[in-house]
């Protein structure tokens, strides 16, 4: 058995481990997630996130079992990882592992901001179904373990598409920076969902029968014998949608870090894990990041031109680790700036 299969294995039962305990926690009762649990279980993602870090530092070269020069040197070649290998293999497992760890933190880092811009949507959706905020862990926690299958799926596609086809990367570039463009400006349009016009309700409505009104916590309900999914089932079908729309951006924006497509899945995985947590943690104050869209903005545009420069970057100086700090510099400016020049007291940029 393989150093690579265990990895991956251990990472797989510890994430399912991971949601059945949540599960567990949130699960049993249909109350709302108090700020206190929210706060918890974000403290818990991001350091499990950071553990994960420190376990890629010191066994990060068991992800792809290099055990020889020439393997290392493979994988290098392999997922650009553009490495000054020596004679030495401990000393060249030693910088792989640090190179692997910050590919790994920055791309968590990236994906944990994009997934920001995906509540703005959220609360959009739960508000105009009118859903009782007591089955929004319901709803989120079912979303969460859709979203882990689309995005592997989505990740390993588009990695066996880069393999094949390197030019893919100057579209997706392309497509960052056309996406931040765009954000930046509709940051101040105030966006409505229409829940009978909905494209993803009309879909649903064409193949399944819809009970009109609410029915607890119940996805699926009986009557006169038929089985009908209820509007909270709408909602879930619309939270995948939204989440699959947002794969289309986050993903190709965390292969312009790394090539790898087990950190591309690692660092997802965690962000999206801390996404249900986070969105209890901001739902209250969210409106008060009113820069944060334009932050966002930035960021994906920085991406898609990093990936546009794929083959100058490292010459120019942006490296990873000077790319992790620009990032974060981007979001923290983002982040004072609404704080200290607040929504209505000052125009909105």
């Amino acid at each position: 058995m393989s150093h690579e299969f265990i990895f991956i294995a251990g990472f797989l039962v510890f994430i399912f481990l991971m949601m059945a305990i949540d599960l567990g926690l949130f699960g049993k009762s249909d109350k709302p997630v108090s700020l206190k649990q929210a706060g918890i279980m974000s403290g818990v993602w991001v350091t499990l996130a950071l553990g994960f870090y420190v376990l890629i530092l010191n066994y990060g070269d068991y992800l792809h079992s290099i055990d020889t020069m020439q393997r290392l040197q493979q994988i290098n070649t392999d997922h650009a990882h553009k490495l000054t290998l020596t004679d030495d293999l401990a000393a060249s497992l030693q910088q792989y592992r640090k190179t692997l760890g910050l590919e790994f933190l920055t791309g968590y880092v990236v994906e944990y901001a994009l997934s920001v811009d995906n509540i703005f949507v959220m609360v959009l959706i739960f508000s105009a179904f009118s859903v009782d905020k007591r089955y929004y862990h319901k709803i989120l926690l079912w979303g969460i373990i859709g979203a882990v299958v689309m995005r592997f799926l989505f990740i390993f596609l588009g990695s066996a598409l880069i393999n094949q086809f390197h030019w893919i990367l100057y579209i997706f570039g392309a497509f960052l920076i056309y996406t931040g463009v765009m954000m930046f400006i509709n940051r101040n349009q105030e966006e409505k969902i229409d829940p009978d016009k909905h494209p993803v309700v009309k879909f649903a409505s064409r193949f399944f029968a819809v009970h009109p009104h609410f029915a607890g916590s119940k996805f699926f309900v009986k009557m006169d014998g038929k089985k009908m999914i209820t509007p909270l089932f709408l909602v879930l079908l619309i939270i995948e949608a939204t989440d699959l729309v947002f794969a289309v951006d986050s993903i190709p924006a965390i292969f312009s870090i790394t090539k790898d497509p087990y950190i591309v899945f690692f660092s997802n995985i965690f962000a999206i894990l801390g996404l249900r947590s986070m969105f209890f943690l901001l739902i209250n104050i969210i409106d008060k990041f009113h820069y944060l869209k334009i932050g966002l903005a930035a960021l994906l545009a920085f991406i898609g031109l990093k990936m546009l420069l794929s083959h100058y970057a490292e010459a120019i100086g942006l490296t990873t680790g000077r790319s992790l700090l620009i990032i974060v510099g981007i979001l923290a400016i983002s982040v004072v700036a609404s704080l200290v020049f607040p929504k209505g007291k000052h125009k909105t940029a």
